[in-house]
């Protein structure tokens, strides 16, 4: 697949961190790629808290949005067959700064789910930016009850 989850199965989303339609959002685009799910982001300026690095608080959620794809994408059989994916939201997520990320930089984050059932999902990532692993995430995606089915094209 290269049409993001987002774009896929929520094109008319207006969440803050991955929503296609927020003008003022971080419009992530999570990608799958074989058995994990990537994102590849570029920060601005905006997105700073001191000396050219991007704030913890934008990091979090970078990983808390990107996260939540991932968990459902597995969890509906991660295919591109798929005609919805279930809608999680966040149970927990626990974020390790391993070193100030660059606002300079185009960043990726890497997903993979360690465990999975049809209601809930465990999920790793890691973000890098200039070749070096940035910060870690853990966390825990359980289903809210709703679907995003397949937008129609």
């Amino acid at each position: 697949m290269t049409t993001s989850l987002q774009a896929r199965y929520a094109p008319e989303n207006r969440c803050f961190g991955c929503g296609p339609l927020n003008p003022d959002g971080l419009q992530l685009e999570s990608v799958p790629q074989g058995d994990e799910v990537v994102l590849e982001w570029m920060p601005a300026e905006r997105h700073e808290a001191v000396h050219g690095f991007i704030n913890g608080g934008v990091i979090a959620t970078l990983f808390d949005c990107h996260m939540a794809w991932a968990a459902a994408w597995e969890i509906a059989g991660a295919s591109d067959d798929a005609p919805v994916l279930p809608l999680t939201v966040t149970a927990h997520i626990g974020v390790n700064y391993l070193s100030p990320t660059p606002s300079d930089q185009p960043l990726q984050i890497r997903a993979r789910v360690t465990e999975a059932t049809d209601r809930k999902a465990s999920v790793e990532a890691e973000l890098s930016s200039d070749g070096q692993i940035r910060a870690t995430c853990t966390g825990l995606f359980v289903v809210a009850g709703e679907t995003m089915a397949v937008a129609e094209v």
